[in-house]
């Protein structure tokens, strides 16, 4: 089908909607991307993308712009609460021949998908209802416009308001954890991802260049805190390694609860789920974007490769969903190491830690 004129809408302009209007354009078809959203500047929010990630930017043609970005990351550090080593990822050696792992601000990705889907998002077009018609789909927007497309993709994250019009599922589902994110300049000598693991909480910094470290913390819970600074200062006040320096520059964070999507069917007619709004786990594994970026490639190449949307669609599941599903058990079995108390978990992770957490990524290292 590649050049044929499908009229495509991709609903959602995050990472996972930019990355299929991408891939479709390259693909040669011209999908029309909107978001419910205003335009605007996104939350100064930091990301870590995995190799997987790197080679599927790569299949996107995009790894030369984002390859100036952030910093590359060589190893991953795992410390108990008082700074002592437990173990160490030598990510070179998980993923040579993959691609190298790179920290970057959320935003600065977002400008690169943004110029790579050809930047033309319609803001605040608000999907209001979906019809299935015999080969094609209604759709009705906020304004009262309606206008039919042979294949609709619901791209707008783990709360997809297309999830619910297609019939595919409702609300996500807590994990039960409480995530705290934010973004500090001129803070310690942090230079790889080194996250300290305490009781059933954790602290992770990440270097993404010019002096900025990206801060991610997590808890066992599932109300965000009135005060998420004090919170913070209160949880991890006793912690060691960087993380006192670190939250003397705490200035502003972004609190929140994460949410799992698993579903029976990614698709109903010619409406498709993609990224988050598909199969969202907790980022644990940091996996979220990397399975957005394979899952817009995987599309394309399903849809050029098959006859119909519908052959397609079926293809694009087929092929998506057993790695998908090795990410979300795979994320379950990290947080229930986790949550196991230090006392039996460290001396664990002292032994094996680096086996268990390179098996977490074990599939990912092979072909989409």
């Amino acid at each position: 089908m590649g050049g044929s004129p499908v009229r495509i809408l991709v609903v959602g302009a995050g990472i996972a909607g930019l990355a299929v209007a991408r891939a479709l354009r390259l693909a040669g078809f011209r999908p029309d991307v909107t978001e419910k959203l205003p335009a605007g500047e996104l939350h100064d929010m930091g990301l870590y993308l995995p190799g997987n990630a790197a080679r599927a930017l790569r299949r996107l043609d995009l790894d030369g712009p984002v390859r100036p970005l952030g910093q590359v990351i060589h190893r991953q550090r795992f410390l108990d609460a008082t700074g002592a080593t437990l173990c160490e990822l030598d990510l070179h050696a998980l993923w040579g021949g993959v691609g190298e792992c790179r920290a970057l601000l959320r935003a600065e990705l977002h400008r690169v998908l943004l110029t790579g889907a050809g930047g033309a998002v319609r803001h605040g077009a608000e999907v209001r209802t979906i019809d299935q018609l015999p080969g094609a789909v209604g759709v009705t927007f906020a304004d009262g416009t309606t206008t039919e497309y042979d294949l609709v993709i619901g791209a707008d994250g783990p709360r997809s308001s297309i999830r619910t019009l297609a019939a595919l599922g409702g609300p996500p589902r807590p994990t039960g954890q409480v995530v705290y994110r934010s973004v500090i300049r001129h803070g310690p000598p942090v230079t790889e991802w080194t996250a300290l693991l305490g009781q059933r909480a954790g602290f992770l910094v990440v270097p993404i260049g010019a002096g900025r470290l990206h801060c991610y913390a997590d808890e066992t819970g599932g109300t965000p805190p009135a005060d998420p600074l004090a919170r913070l200062r209160d949880l991890f006040g006793g912690y060691g390694g960087p993380v006192p320096d670190v939250l003397d520059c705490l200035e502003s964070v972004h609190v929140g609860v994460t949410d799992e999507v698993e579903l029976g069917r990614w698709f109903h007619g010619r409406v498709l789920l993609v990224g988050d709004a598909a199969h969202a786990t907790a980022p644990t594994l940091s996996q979220g974007a990397a399975m957005a970026l394979e899952d817009a490639v995987v599309l394309a190449e399903s849809l050029t490769a098959t006859s119909s949307v519908d052959a397609a669609l079926i293809a694009y599941e087929s092929r998506r969903r057993p790695r998908t599903r090795w990410v979300r058990d795979r994320t379950r079995d990290r947080n229930r190491t986790r949550d196991v108390p230090p006392p039996l978990r460290d001396p664990l992770l002292r032994g094996r830690g680096g086996r268990i957490f390179q098996e977490h990524y074990r599939l990912l290292v092979g072909p989409l």
